[in-house]
């Protein structure tokens, strides 16, 4: 057991930094081939953060857990939108500018829906996989289409002065991408080997290990990047990372995993999880644009409702554990 703690720790560790340099090696390698500023700020950083979620997924299908992939993508969308645009916002209320964002959030709302969808016959099929990796082939398609065209976005400028500040030679940025995908992958095994001999050794379903410590653990980039945004003042990416990773997860962390391992899903998923990651997004986006379809700041007192909402959500898992 201890091993298995250790192994979680390790992972999660390795997990952060590894996604980290791959994030950066991504951007840096992207910039040098010309990739539009708006493009590496939707899809390397935005999509980039959930490499763990996509990493421990895969690893998790292939053991024969699909519970736990599931549990993994829904659990961070839930902890991403309640916990880390929570926690933002009580530091610093979070202003709201990009039109890509008032473009994505209700996508997201959309996908969310059509995966709720796939739930109501209580599996996911590979077929299910196949139609979610092709919708976000799509998506992917038309953020590529919002990047070339985008101009005087707010994620724009944000994303040149990160870049500007972390320059890379291409070189050390092809280096830093490799590495960092070998290491997602060999830290994503050491977290799910410990996440499943823990859920076996305590009897508790791979699917709750997912939904909370996997889920919390591979939220953690996502974590970083909005504190870091913070400091700068650089609202946009908070949400833009946010939303990207949300889109990520449902789609393609998700449809990856259905299609390596079938799973039959139990009703509590589209009860319980689906339900609280739908009333989540609706809340972002009432949060960032309200009633009127107007950018709105998401404040002190939104935030801690969001923390609140997850405190909620946590103590009910923990119950349904210790009964």
């Amino acid at each position: 057991m201890l091993l298995a703690f250790g192994a979680i720790i390790a992972g999660l560790i390795l997990l952060v930094w590894s996604a980290d340099r791959f994030i950066e090696g991504a951007a840096a390698t992207a910039a040098h081939l010309g990739m539009p500023s708006l493009l590496i700020g939707m899809v390397i950083i935005g999509f980039g953060t959930s490499a763990p979620e996509l990493a421990v997924s895969a690893m998790a299908a292939l053991d024969g857990n699909p519970g736990l992939a599931l549990g993994n993508a829904y659990g961070s969308n839930i902890t991403n939108i309640a916990v880390i645009v929570g926690f933002t916002a009580v530091i610093a209320p979070i202003a709201v500018h990009s039109q890509v964002i008032r473009k994505e959030l209700p996508l997201l709302l959309v996908l969310t829906a059509i995966a709720g969808y796939q739930l109501i016959d209580g599996e996911l099929t590979r077929t299910d996989g196949w139609v979610l990796l092709a919708v976000f082939a799509i998506v992917m398609g038309w953020s590529i289409v919002q990047g070339v065209r985008g101009k005087g976005d707010a994620l724009i400028g944000e994303t040149d002065s990160d870049l500007i500040a972390h320059p890379m030679p291409l070189r050390i940025a092809l280096i830093w991408l490799a590495v960092g995908l070998v290491l997602l992958l060999v830290s994503s095994r050491m977290l799910v080997w410990g996440a499943v001999f823990i859920a076996q050794s305590l009897g508790v379903s791979d699917l709750v290990i997912g939904l909370t410590i996997v889920a919390i653990g591979t939220s953690l980039p996502e974590l970083a990047s909005a504190l870091a945004a913070v400091k700068k003042n650089e609202h946009d990416l908070i949400l833009g990372n946010i939303v990207g990773s949300g889109i990520f997860n449902t789609l393609a962390v998700v449809g990856l995993a259905a299609t390596i391992e079938p799973m039959t899903v139990d009703m509590e998923v589209l009860y319980r999880d689906w339900t609280l990651m739908t009333a989540l997004t609706i809340g972002l986006l009432l949060m960032s644009f309200g009633l009127n379809g107007k950018s709105r700041t998401i404040g002190r007192p939104s935030g801690l409702l969001l923390l609140l909402v997850y405190v909620g959500y946590a103590s009910y898992l923990v119950s349904t554990v210790v009964s």
